[in-house]
């Protein structure tokens, strides 16, 4: 069987196409700089079209699967789309706005364009269905949250759930015994506490706006800011939730969002760009050891994403003051970018993982065909 997998992200689109049988990958590519808008016939739809065109054209397609950003309550597992499905994604748009249309978006056009060929949505937040309740429930009146669907959902879960299995292979232990903290460090950014397979807490929460610092997303703040701001600007929710998601984080630090450019800037002597360095790494400080905690000790910490994987640098100043928690970095294979970054028998072991949420989704994509439709109810 081969399965092409699309993962429409707010500003990107991957595509992969892999023949099952050897999990062999056919065909790759990536189209960056689309509009985040997700709308029909805009420039992200020209390119999905052109995607399915193109990849068809040299390899026959058996099932597409799609990334989706947020199932809400309504999906816990992959599902195949119909109508109906449809229908309630389109419903989950507010809790992911940067992300959920363009996911959509992704799903229609690829039924419009290939509507004899089955497409499976498979969803971030799945992996967070095992959180218990009171890491997901938020201290709110529980009768109004309840109503309103309010809670942690937790996002970037395909990702956690492949580089934490893959981890436990290059350590060589059953994942069922191993406690980890997976860091997914991109653009978006989230970490997540694994205690014998099952996630027990994770930063984001009923959006990806909750946890770390990001690209260009606040990460944690007083709730208390939303409304100061509000009463003194005049600012309504639209304008605060584009503050938030789209104009913080590291760009708000320093007018750049990208990494890359702040640690040169930083190199340079820019005050503002190493400030930015400094609270981002110092934020991924305080969940390291909040989940150490939460987990009654680390067999491992993995890294992963595109600053996780190979910004040697990040991975040294987030270690930097963790010593007294037994988190050692070799400088030599840090700066090879080696898998296994710690010293030999360190404890935990610092990793350094690449994901592959595309094969994770085609994995995903092809059990939900052959084991039938998949459980879908909310909470």
């Amino acid at each position: 069987m081969s399965i092409l997998v699309i993962n429409s992200g707010s500003s990107s689109l991957k595509y992969r196409l892999y023949d099952m049988a050897h999990e062999e990958e056919l065909d790759r590519g990536t189209v960056e700089h689309l509009d985040p808008a997700g709308e029909p016939g805009s420039q992200r739809e020209q390119a999905l079209r052109r995607v399915f065109e193109a990849t068809a054209a040299r390899h026959p397609i058996a099932a597409m699967g799609h990334r989706v950003v947020h199932g809400g309550g309504e999906f816990r597992a992959p599902v195949r789309v119909d109508d109906e499905v449809l229908r309630r994604l389109k419903g989950l748009d507010d809790l992911a706005p940067l992300h959920n249309p363009a996911c959509r978006l992704g799903i229609e056009t690829a039924l419009a364009a290939a509507p004899g060929i089955p497409q499976v949505a498979v969803f971030d937040t799945g992996y967070f269905a095992s959180l218990p309740e009171h890491v997901w429930r938020y201290a709110l009146p529980k009768d109004l949250a309840d109503s309103h669907g309010i809670r942690r959902y937790g996002f970037h879960g395909i990702s956690h759930e492949y580089v934490a299995q893959a981890a436990a292979g290059h350590l060589g232990l059953p994942l069922d015994e191993l406690r980890l903290i997976t860091l997914h460090l991109g653009n978006g950014a989230s970490a997540a506490a694994i205690r014998h397979g099952r996630c027990v807490e994770t930063s984001m929460g009923m959006t990806p706006l909750e946890g770390l610092v990001m690209g260009s997303r606040s990460g944690d703040m007083d709730p208390a800011v939303v409304c100061h701001l509000q009463r003194r600007t005049g600012m309504g929710a639209d304008d605060l939730e584009a503050l938030l998601n789209r104009r913080s984080g590291l760009l708000g630090l320093c007018g750049d969002g990208d990494m890359r450019a702040i640690r040169r800037r930083a190199a340079d002597g820019d005050g503002d760009a190493r400030l930015a360095i400094d609270i981002f790494c110092h934020r991924l400080r305080k969940y390291i050891g909040a989940y150490g905690a939460v987990l009654g000790g680390m067999d491992a910490v993995v890294f992963t994403g595109g600053m996780g994987e190979h910004d040697d640098a990040l991975r040294r100043d987030v270690g930097a003051g963790l010593e007294a928690l037994g988190i050692v970095l070799d400088p030599a294979r840090n700066a090879e970018h080696a898998t296994l970054i710690s010293p030999d028998g360190a404890r935990p072991a610092v990793l350094v993982v690449a994901t592959n949420e595309e094969l994770a989704i085609a994995r995903a994509t092809a059990r939900c065909l052959e084991s039938g439709p998949a459980e879908s109810e909310g909470d």
